[in-house]
């Protein structure tokens, strides 16, 4: 986000910074952000002896909302979605009828007048249309969009009902089952219902009971690994029966395959293309290519929504959306999600008539932030870095400055292969252009706390004797080829940039700290075979070795030598729109560059290692490379 807004306030900001902040209020905000402070009207930025106070907004829709809070009737169920009007589609769920049920729409829709909205099962759902048997079973789930007037699609919901007219609405299964981080000995079974209650999850003829919540983590353990487990999610009178299979014992060094994506914010085109902001169409197709290529897991490093919002709940929104379109093929096999940019979360201070706009972001860190809310819809480990907290930079070392790490900085193994997954939008301020006036995470960057804990882990891969291929992967790309350029961890070959903490700059520049990266996975590592990027919305490969010109001309500190060659495997072309390829001092080791939609899978056995591209559109099959 860069505009003459940012420009202006660079050129006049440093005159006017302490006009205000001079006052001596109480202020609840993080010491990292030096200028921002509260009174009673609120969070402001000082500027031009003015206060520039936050920008307070309100979500579009919530996810109450958008659910349509239903309510059984003796005809079916009625929904209310406040004020709006627009259009409701329909249909049974058939569970047991497909490996991966999603559902069947009716031929009809009902419309939405002023949020009212009615699913009339007496009068349509029955006889020729009844294909679940609930006349028979006194209970079906259905799943329902939501649009708008102009027909943009909001939200997918799932609900529950029992009952043969009158009908009572059940408890539901809103999002999941989902498998998450699997291990040779275990699981975690997650999913989402409509009002708290407990559940039975059973894995094999052991069962795991989980009480009474909204949010349910199950930890399914004591199993055998590399074996494949029917496993039952029993919530009131439904029961939800899939499978999942535990990775093999470390070192096996089977065959197996896993995949790799980013970038499935909305795109272009109508339709589902953007679902409630994310690009449902491309990300169903994934799944069913991940299911279809039998993929052990997959891995998917940020932009999945549109985001850089400033409500936690229409983040939850964007983020329900995304979730179920991998719902029906994530019941199977995990998805580990990771962070970008537009998963950003802000508290925004806007003033148009002195052009002023300041994005930093949301605290409290702990309840608020993008990392905390990120945290909150997906499960992943947590054995990362707690965060920037006890940094040589923290202002306050006795109080909480600085988002956690928890759940997406975190790396986790798979047989032979390890995955270390980086938040290079950690903290994040997207008004970049004037970030050493507020402070804040830079696009692109990787700091202190998160390098050293890098550092430790590839020192104990590199011990490992289990481990024999290693994956580095962050959202942004360390040699940018189209989109991002101007910034990711290039900036044009301007190492000025850099993070902000209360005031003063981090002593690497961005380049700087690239190269303190490309030492750590080339010179100091055996493992590294591949970084796995996107932000840019296509796919590229690029060959990182001795031979590669990665610097500007005119730099000036000390350059990285590098000893051997790995790979930049780029793949943001998971359905955001595309950007075409620009000239680097790297481009001649640039293969591959495509902006079709792209799906890249691993293909390991034992010690080789082989890469493969689907389009996952099209089913082409347009690159491939044999990496060890």
């Amino acid at each position: 986000m860069k505009s003459s807004v940012y420009l202006l306030v660079v050129c006049l900001i440093s005159v006017c910074l302490t006009v205000v902040a001079q006052e001596t209020e109480v202020s609840t905000v993080p010491a990292v952000h030096h200028t921002i402070t509260q009174d009673d009207g609120g969070y402001y930025f000082p500027f031009k002896r003015k206060k520039v106070y936050e920008l307070i907004d309100t979500p579009d829709f919530t996810l109450p909302v958008l659910m349509g809070n239903p309510q059984g009737t003796t005809q079916g169920i009625d929904f209310n979605f406040g004020e709006m009007n627009g259009k409701l589609m329909f249909g049974f769920i058939p569970y047991g009828d497909s490996r991966h049920p999603q559902p069947v729409y009716f031929r009809s829709s009902s419309p939405i007048v002023n949020g009212k909205a009615t699913i009339d099962i007496l009068g349509q759902l029955r006889g020729t249309y009844d294909m679940v048997d609930w006349e028979e079973l006194g209970r079906g789930t259905l799943g329902y969009r939501v649009t708008n007037e102009n027909g943009k699609f909001l939200y997918d919901g799932i609900i529950s009902f029992s009952g043969s007219g009158p009908f009572e609405i059940a408890t539901t299964m809103v999002e999941g089952p989902f498998v998450n981080m699997v291990t040779p000995e275990s699981a975690v079974i997650s999913f989402t219902l409509n009002r708290e209650s407990s559940a039975v999850v059973k894995v094999g003829d052991t069962p795991f009971e989980s009480g009474a919540s909204l949010v349910h983590e199950v930890l399914v353990d004591g199993l055998s690994a590399d074996t494949q487990y029917p496993y039952e999610v029993r919530v009131g009178e439904n029961a939800f029966h899939f499978s999942l299979r535990t990775a093999p014992n470390p070192g096996s060094r089977t065959s197996f395959t896993f995949s790799y994506a980013s970038d499935s914010r909305a795109g272009n085109g109508g339709g589902e293309r953007d679902l409630g902001g994310a690009n449902f169409y491309i990300m169903k197709r994934i799944m069913a290519l991940n299911s279809a290529q039998n993929a052990a897991f997959m891995q998917f490093t940020g932009d999945l929504i549109n985001g850089y919002l400033t409500t936690v709940a229409g983040t939850h929104v964007q983020y329900a959306n995304w979730k179920r379109a991998i719902q029906p093929f994530a019941h199977y096999f995990p998805v580990y999600a990771a962070m970008g940019n537009h998963e950003a979360l802000n508290r925004q201070f806007y003033s148009p008539d002195d052009r002023v706009f300041i994005s930093v972001d949301r605290f409290p860190y702990a309840t608020e932030s993008a990392e905390a809310v990120f945290a909150a819809n997906f499960v992943n480990p947590t054995n990362g870095p707690d965060s920037e907290d006890g940094a040589s930079y923290d202002p306050d070392p006795g109080k909480v400055d600085f988002p956690s790490y928890s759940e997406n900085v975190f790396f986790y193994t798979y047989d032979n292969v390890a995955m270390v997954v980086l938040n290079s939008d950690y903290w994040y301020v997207p008004t970049s252009n004037n970030i050493q006036f507020v402070s804040g995470g830079l696009h692109g960057y990787i700091m202190d706390n998160q390098l050293e804990w890098l550092t430790r882990v590839l020192n104990q891969l590199e011990q490992d004797e289990n481990i024999d291929h290693v994956f580095i992967t962050q959202h942004t790309p360390m040699f940018p080829n189209g989109g991002h350029v101007q910034d990711d961890m290039w900036y044009r070959g301007n190492n000025t940039w850099r993070p902000y903490v209360a005031g003063i700059p981090l002593q690497k520049g961005i380049i700087e700290r690239r190269d303190q990266l490309l030492d750590l996975l080339v010179n100091q590592s055996t493992k590294v075979v591949a970084v796995l990027t996107g932000d840019e919305h296509n796919y590229a490969r690029t060959e990182i070795g001795p031979n590669t010109v990665i610097h500007p001309d005119d730099y000036k500190p000390e350059k990285v030598v590098l000893s051997r060659t790995i790979y930049q495997i780029n793949n943001g072309a998971a359905g955001a729109p595309y950007y075409a390829q620009e000239e680097t001092p790297w481009t001649p080791f640039v293969s591959g560059f495509t902006t079709q939609n792209a799906l890249v899978f691993f293909r390991v056995d034992g010690k080789k290692l082989f890469m493969e591209v689907i389009n996952p559109d099209t089913l082409e099959k347009f690159d491939q490379l044999e990496l060890r």
